[in-house]
């Protein structure tokens, strides 16, 4: 899928009208039906099945909240399979309402959608999920882990996920899907395993009552919870045989680092290998989604494994005061719903004080502290451009692109939710 861009100077960008302010919609039957109609073509040959589970819980016509785990663009064709003729407003990232001269944004405001910043604290998305809770009389769809699965587990979700159910005081239905990540891995170079079958369980996460009874630490356990899937794990388990010979393409994005030599950057996913430029081994992905060294000892045959080992690997950089990244990117901004628009050259860092991100002749000078975000967006061949983190504000988006090929996004996502974490824990500071 791609986007509108457009390469506009530094000034021209920063002197544009910022979009005014407008209240969720609650979308009508007729753009209900036409999207349930659009999913059948979208979702064919995926061989889509669904449950629900407690659904006689719920009062006709009852606002709730619908939580889903986000695996690909299709999380949201199943969600209206799963629950039309419901109407339901959509959390979406406010760059999804960019392009064709404005239209986009009328059309997702028209279906529904209720723009947000990712990984932000936005006080004003409560007050718009609460106005259609109260006011508008509709469901809420929203993905709380903001951004799509590297690993086939859950992204970092919010904290104090528990006290917002508390004030929204609606129940809460969740969504799990199966199938779709090994079907359209994020890492896998937008190509489509057409053999991995799709399928979605839809269930009563907490009536009313249970939110009226249980502590904010429960219900926030109990999400925590219901999102601990883990989908390479389910595809062995359920035998799914996955023999593409692309499937192991892009697998160095997210095992960034050799666990037999450590070294980063040099590893490459290809066809049904991943192998290390540094040291020459290779791993084969087998059908059934593990790892198996083709020569020596598997060091983590569960791809998630792996990935939580460069999580501890990053963790124990920072505490040592060794995480740095330091590197040229291309940089591309959001300020209106108009386009994306590209900006010109710069440099990042990211170290234990925050991101600081420079360029444009001098004019450009944005610095982001650890304890700001909990998560970090990051994205691989963003709307077809390149591999990309954005950070930024509630005035700006900074979309970055390193021209370093060697960098890894899912470092620096990783990085991020590290300093956050230890930030939080008073030991970023301590250095211990």
């Amino acid at each position: 899928m791609k986007t509108t861009i457009k390469t506009l100077d530094y000034d021209k960008v920063m002197a544009l009208p910022r979009p005014q302010y407008q209240k969720p919609r609650k979308p009508n039957l007729f753009w209900r039906t036409l999207i349930r109609i659009l999913t059948i073509f979208g979702m064919m040959g995926s061989g889509f099945r669904y449950e629900t589970e407690g659904f006689e819980k719920l009062k006709k016509g009852e606002p709730c909240l619908i939580l889903m785990n986000h695996t690909c663009f299709l999380d949201m064709e199943i969600a209206y399979r799963i629950l039309y003729p419901r109407a339901f407003n959509i959390v979406c990232s406010n760059d999804g309402f960019i392009g064709f001269f404005g239209l986009m944004e009328w059309l997702m405001r028209s279906i529904g959608c209720i723009p947000t910043q990712k990984f932000v604290t936005d006080l004003r998305l409560i007050q718009d999920m609460e106005y259609c809770f109260k006011t508008l009389g509709t469901s809420v769809l929203m993905y709380p882990e903001a951004g799509y699965s590297f690993d086939g587990r859950a992204t970092t979700l919010p904290r104090k996920m528990g006290v917002l159910l508390k004030k929204f005081d609606v129940p809460v239905i969740m969504i799990e899907t199966f199938g779709l990540f090994s079907r359209n891995p994020l890492y896998n170079e937008l190509q489509i395993r057409k053999n991995s079958k799709v399928s979605a369980k839809a269930y009563v996460l907490y009536t009313r009552d249970e939110i009226h009874e249980k502590s904010v630490k429960e219900l926030s356990d109990g999400i925590d919870a219901a999102f601990g899937f883990d989908h390479f794990k389910w595809q062995k388990e359920q035998g799914l045989q996955i023999d593409q010979p692309f499937r192991a393409d892009g697998l160095d994005r997210i095992l960034y680092k050799c666990a037999a030599c450590g070294q980063e950057g040099k590893m490459r996913g290809k066809g049904t290998e991943l192998s290390c430029g540094c040291c020459g081994k290779r791993w084969e992905l087998t059908p059934l989604g593990q790892l198996n060294a083709l020569e020596g000892e598997t060091e983590f045959s569960h791809i998630p494994d792996w990935y939580t080992w460069e999580r501890e690997e990053v963790q124990q950089e920072i505490l040592d005061g060794k995480y740095l990244l330091d590197t040229d990117v291309q940089i591309a901004m959001q300020v209106d719903y108009k386009a994306i628009y590209m900006v010109g050259e710069g440099h990042l860092t990211h170290d234990r004080s925050g991101f600081t991100l420079t360029g444009c002749d001098g004019k450009l000078n944005y610095s982001q502290k650890p304890q700001s975000c909990y998560g970090l967006y990051a994205d691989y061949y963003w709307y077809e451009i390149a591999d990309c983190i954005c950070i930024g504000d509630s005035e700006v988006h900074y979309f970055l692109f390193p021209k370093d090929t060697e960098i890894s996004v899912a470092k620096i996502r990783l990085a991020t939710e590290e300093m956050y974490k230890l930030y939080k824990a008073r030991r970023l500071n301590a250095g211990n």
